[in-house]
């Protein structure tokens, strides 16, 4: 089983045209990063369990019923009085979403040391990453939980940089060098290392992360397609799938959600079982990756695919 920590909230979708410009119509859709990644393990064939603070509204008991309804454990939910975080989403032309966020003392964001979890052995892998880790208190709770289990379980990390919540870059920066030291497996996007280190070559940034612990990273570029770089194996990339964009909401949460599905059905969810890893494995998961992103893509929403859509392909 893998634990994804960090926020489950609403995004709320503008909905055009609007009757009058006085009015402007939503639709609600479940969501933030850990939470689709999460989902998104479980519709592709893996174990997932989510660790956030989930509010007792009616957005938060929303939010618990789809958790359900997905199979996704929910041993390590975090109950508040709190609020649900609720994001507005808006399309620009290419389907690429602008966030704006009303998370401000939210329910996602008041995990804290008393609340970090005892982990079983079914537990073999961590993935940490989005907003939750540069916002109070619940980033220093999830970098504490990171440094307890980082010798021995997998983690995988991805910064998913949204200035909405936190426009402090600095803070953004420090977050991700203070990560990447306990990672096993990151992935990151070219909009991610425009908006951190826009004077950096991205290929050769994403090439000093890698150690001997962190075997794997991946970078996706969109339209691009998407590139790994490993330890052991070099660096290649792989062409985008060809697909009709209706918008690029969730592309990336499926992109990870997928390369970890792969890691826990072949039996690599583990520090030194990534180590072993060859470049066929690495390719086919790349391969998986683009196929499930490209899907997401080619529908309205955070969409996330079911493993038999993706091996249809």
């Amino acid at each position: 089983m893998y634990l994804v920590c960090g926020e489950a909230l609403f995004d709320f979708f503008s909905v055009e045209p609007s009757p009058r410009n006085s009015e402007v119509e939503f639709k609600a859709v479940a969501g933030g990063s850990p939470f689709n990644v999460a989902i998104g393990l479980r519709r592709l064939g893996a174990e997932s369990a989510l660790f956030t603070g989930i509010s007792t509204d009616y957005f938060g008991l929303r939010l618990r019923r789809v958790l359900a309804e997905e199979g996704v454990a929910d041993d390590y939910l975090i109950g508040s009085d709190a609020p649900t975080t609720l994001a507005m989403v808006g399309l620009n032309e290419q389907g690429s979403p602008h966030y704006s966020f009303r998370g401000e003392g939210c329910a996602d964001r008041q995990v804290a040391s008393e609340h970090l979890p005892s982990l079983g052995a079914h537990v073999r892998g961590i993935h940490i990453g989005s907003y939750s880790l540069v916002v109070t208190p619940v980033a220093a709770t999830f970098l504490e939980l990171v440094k307890a289990h980082h010798q021995q379980r997998l983690i995988s990390y991805d910064p998913n940089v949204r200035l909405n919540p936190q426009p402090d870059i600095a803070l953004w920066r420090q977050s991700v060098e203070t990560f990447i030291g306990y990672a096993h497996m990151i992935k990151v996007s070219d909009e991610d290392l425009e908006l951190l280190y826009p004077e950096h070559d991205p290929y050769a940034l994403v090439n000093s992360w890698l150690t001997e612990r962190c075997q794997l990273i991946f970078l996706t570029r969109g339209k691009q397609g998407a590139s790994v770089f490993s330890y052991q194996h070099g660096h290649w990339a792989l062409p985008a799938a060809k697909v009709i964009t209706r918008d690029t909401v969730g592309a990336g949460d499926t992109f990870q959600a997928a390369l970890l599905a792969y890691l826990q059905r072949n039996q690599l969810d583990s520090p030194a079982a990534l180590r072993t890893i060859s470049r066929n494995q690495i390719n086919t998961m790349l391969k998986l990756a683009v196929q499930a992103s490209a899907i997401t893509c080619s529908r309205t929403g955070p969409d996330l695919p079911f493993l038999a859509e993706v091996e249809g392909l």
